[in-house]
């Protein structure tokens, strides 16, 4: 298939600019994918602060490099060249079967078709009743018009006079004694001026509609990407939800399993215990049958002296087990089935967290991003790794530029990349301190001198102290239980949302979320090691490279 076969299968639509709405001009795309002419989106970036994709809102931190896509490039050339064959083919057709709607007043038999209309005598003519008009010196000065039908229209009814004045004062056509008669002292011009007026104002008004049909096609857009967002979320959750039940019902499968088994071995001790009772029984009834045989064969004899020799062993009855206070046990299965139950539902909700918060975790670690520290923010006593990954403190204050970007009093540092829009999410390691701040702040944070790690002066953070206070520096401050130490700090914004949401990385639990914030500026990542107080707290925060939690 040729590159004229593609672009023919394409519609117009999409060979437009989202931005002027005509058919592309040098097509460039953007790292999002998105195509515009690259006068169009210059242009659009020249007028504004922040880099954004006009279709999908992203944004990017620095200025994208514009790259030619080649190949669409040459399929809209394609388009355009076919789209102008097929209205010169139109115009042609328009041109060579357009009906005769104005005939000439002056042939007589056939009508010929009237080739201009006279707006002075007030009738139209073909090209051989025209020739007067064209050659007589007294009506070259005739205006003369496309043709038109119902010339009588343009005609003042009061006066029969042609309607060459408009009447500013009454917003209506006039013709000369009108305007020296009816409309005295009124304001009124050639309808040629007004004519032009009202067309500046029609090349406003189509500018205005098209400026309209353009925000409505980037609305389409938008609602044709917020769609495929929520399929994309949909099935991600659906996948998330069937990973839960499926485990939830593997737990219900165990749960059943044991109490099978539990009340199988009950079962099998009481079988044992009548089967050992009834053993028992049987052989003392045994026992007892043989000593009755025997004192009746005694009793029956007539030999006096082996009756005589015989009373003393048989005359006790044999010994045997005193059987009035021993019952069989039989064990109430209800406590077992409730006990089963309520270590099931106590199962079930500690499973059911632990896999919501892995199926969260997993959810926010797609929007990880890769985050190096900024030397330029760093406070003089931090020591920074080379690749700008690890932070710690130093006992010396090293004798750097006091620029705006570095904090000169606490010891914070940045992150190189910023946001402005959409999610991001970044890990750090935090094992072996027992001091550190973890978390975002905005832009504009004042960086010398003292300050307080509020929302409103724009920091969302949680900090560690003592080794096991956990703090969310909120308004108020808010003292955090957690029941283990993490090893992994995740942090996840969602800046539409206005959400900084932290977890345990390792156990999927979620630390603390800030809701319900209002971000106006570029965030940045930012960490504070805290001081190293005499090596016991001198290993390093160190941002790792997030991976999905490998207990999901």
């Amino acid at each position: 298939m040729d590159m004229s076969s593609v672009s023919c299968l394409l519609s117009e639509e999409q060979f437009r600019c989202a931005i002027c709405l005509d058919v592309f001009r040098d097509p460039v795309s953007t790292p999002c994918g998105h195509n515009f002419c690259k006068t169009c989106i210059t242009a659009h970036w020249d007028t504004n602060n922040r880099y954004i994709c006009p279709l999908c809102n992203e944004g990017f931190e620095k200025r994208p490099f514009l790259r030619v896509n080649t190949l669409f490039s040459e399929m809209v050339g394609e388009f355009r060249q076919s789209a102008q064959q097929k209205a010169n083919r139109k115009r042609s057709q328009q041109q060579s079967f357009k009906p005769v709607n104005v005939s000439c007043d002056f042939c007589t038999g056939t009508k010929l078709k009237a080739l201009k209309s006279c707006l002075v005598c007030l009738a139209s003519y073909c090209e051989t009743h025209l020739e007067p008009h064209l050659n007589v010196s007294g009506l070259k000065r005739h205006q003369l018009i496309d043709p038109v039908e119902n010339l009588e229209d343009r005609m003042c009814p009061k006066h029969d006079k042609p309607l060459e004045l408009f009447c500013k004062t009454d917003q209506t056509f006039v013709c000369l004694l009108c305007s020296a008669l009816d409309h005295k002292m009124h304001e009124f011009v050639p309808l040629k001026y007004e004519c032009e007026d009202k067309k500046v104002e029609l090349v406003k008004t189509e500018a205005t509609i098209q400026d309209m049909i353009q925000k409505r096609r980037v609305k389409i857009e938008a609602i044709k990407h917020s769609v495929k967002r929520s399929t994309e979320n949909a099935k991600m959750k659906l996948s998330e939800g069937v990973q839960v039940f499926t485990s939830l019902n593997n737990l219900l499968e165990r749960g059943l399993n044991e109490l099978y088994k539990t009340i199988g071995e009950k079962v099998t001790a009481t079988q044992k215990q009548v089967e050992g009772l009834i053993k028992e029984l049987e052989q003392e009834i045994s026992d007892l049958k043989k000593r009755n045989t025997d004192v009746g064969q005694v009793t029956r004899s007539e030999d006096h002296l082996h009756v005589l020799r015989s009373f003393p062993l048989l005359k006790a009855v044999p010994p045997t087990k005193d059987w009035t206070k021993i019952n069989v046990h039989v064990p109430s299965y209800e406590k077992t089935v409730e006990g089963a139950l309520i270590q099931l539902e106590e199962t079930l909700d500690k499973e059911m967290k632990k896999l919501l918060g892995e199926a969260e975790l997993k959810r926010v670690q797609k929007y990880a991003v890769d985050v190096t520290l900024d030397p330029d923010t760093a406070h003089p006593e931090l020591i920074l790794s080379p690749d700008r990954k690890q932070v710690s403190h130093g006992d010396l204050k090293k004798n750097l530029p006091d620029n705006l970007q570095r904090f000169s009093h606490y010891n914070f540092v940045l992150g190189r990349q910023s946001f402005s829009s959409g999610r991001f999410y970044y890990e750090v390691h935090v094992q072996g301190k027992p001091k550190w701040n973890i978390g975002v702040a905005r832009e504009s944070i004042n960086r010398k001198g003292e300050f307080n790690m509020r929302l409103q002066d724009g920091y969302w953070t949680i900090c560690l102290r003592n080794g096991n206070e956990y703090k969310a520096l909120d308004s108020p401050s808010v003292s955090l239980s957690l029941k283990s130490q993490p090893q992994k700090v995740g942090v996840f914004v969602d800046y539409e949302e206005g959400l900084v949401s932290f977890y345990d990385v390792d156990t999927a639990a979620l630390i603390y979320s800030f809701t319900g914030c209002c971000f106006t500026e570029n965030l940045y990542p930012i960490l504070s090691p805290c001081s190293n107080d005499g090596g016991n707290n001198a290993a390093p925060l160190f941002i790792v490279r997030p991976t999905v939690n490998q207990t999901a």
